[in-house]
């Protein structure tokens, strides 16, 4: 019998190797990545604090285009980026959240880095 891979537990596993060795702070949160088939999120958190200080996803009312592709997830990199300097963040840690930094993750984080942040 042939066992079917479950392709999103090994990503928590890869997840969860990743967050042992990052952390978000005040002086250097953490941007977090979120890609489901239909949509690109992602966040900025400062994990000692416990807080979102600022996010930006494919969801939003006032997003234009699919979801889906690397231009939603730039487009979503840069909106978050400019939120991100509102508050008057600079540098962040990247968490790619198990993900492989490939396609829409990659673009993402090109976005933000487009945007003006540092990581």
């Amino acid at each position: 019998m042939v066992k079917k891979i479950d392709s999103n537990a090994q990503r928590l596993k890869r997840h969860k190797r990743v967050r042992a060795k990052i952390s978000g702070t005040p002086e250097m949160p953490r941007l977090a990545v979120y890609r489901s088939n239909a949509n690109i999120s992602a966040q900025i958190i400062d994990d000692v604090a416990g807080v979102t200080l600022c996010a930006a996803s494919s969801l939003e009312k006032n997003f234009e285009g699919i979801g889906s592709n690397k231009e939603a997830a730039k487009k979503v990199g840069l909106a978050l980026a400019q939120r991100a300097l509102e508050k008057g963040i600079t540098t962040v840690v990247f968490d790619r959240g198990g993900y492989v930094y490939h396609g829409r993750v990659s673009e993402l984080a090109a976005g933000a880095r487009e945007g003006g942040l540092k990581f």
